[in-house]
C-alpha cells in the first residue's frame, strides 16, 4: 500500500468535511433532527420510526465515524472509497427522491435542491478512490511495455 498524494488530497478534503458535519450535528435540536429524518425517510422509509433526537445522534456518530475512517491513513484508499460511495449514494438518493429538490427533468436542482445537489462531489471522490490505478499494477504494465534493450 503505497502513498499517493492525489488519494491523500481526496481523502483529506472529503474526510474532514464529513467529520466536521458530524461534529456539528452532535448538538442538533429536535426540529432540525426531524427535518433531516424526514429527508432521509424518503430513501429509507423505516427511518421515520426512530425518535428524531435518536436519529440525530446516530447520524452525527455515523458521520464522525465515516469521516475518521476516510481520514485514517492505515485504511486502504479503495476501502475508504467504498465507504464514501455508500454515504454519497445515500445523499444523491435523498436529493433525487426528495420532494421539490429537482426540476421537472428529475436531474437539475431547484433552488431548494441546490444544497443537496452539491454533495455529488463526494460521489466523484468515491469513484476516484475506488477506481484509481494501483501503483504496483501500473508499474508492472509500464515495465512490460518497455522494449527489451
Amino acid at each position: 500500500m503505497g502513498f499517493s498524494l492525489s488519494n491523500a488530497a481526496l481523502r483529506l478534503v472529503s474526510g474532514a468535511f464529513i467529520l466536521n458535519a458530524g461534529i456539528g450535528k452532535l448538538a442538533l435540536d429536535r426540529e432540525h433532527a426531524t427535518g433531516l429524518q424526514a429527508a432521509a425517510a424518503h430513501v429509507v422509509p423505516q427511518l421515520k420510526d426512530i425518535d428524531p433526537e435518536r436519529f440525530g445522534k446516530l447520524l452525527a456518530m455515523g458521520e464522525i465515524g465515516l469521516g475518521a475512517f476516510v481520514l485514517a491513513p492505515f485504511i486502504p484508499s479503495r476501502l475508504a472509497g467504498l465507504a464514501l460511495s455508500a454515504f454519497s449514494g445515500g445523499l444523491v438518493a435523498t436529493y433525487l427522491k426528495g420532494p421539490g429538490m429537482t426540476q421537472p427533468d428529475g436531474i437539475r436542482p431547484t433552488p431548494a435542491g441546490t444544497a443537496m445537489a452539491k454533495d455529488i462531489w463526494l460521489a466523484g471522490i468515491a469513484v476516484a478512490l475506488v477506481f484509481a490505478p494501483r501503483r504496483r499494477a501500473a508499474a508492472i504494465a509500464r515495465a512490460k511495455a518497455k522494449p527489451a534493450a
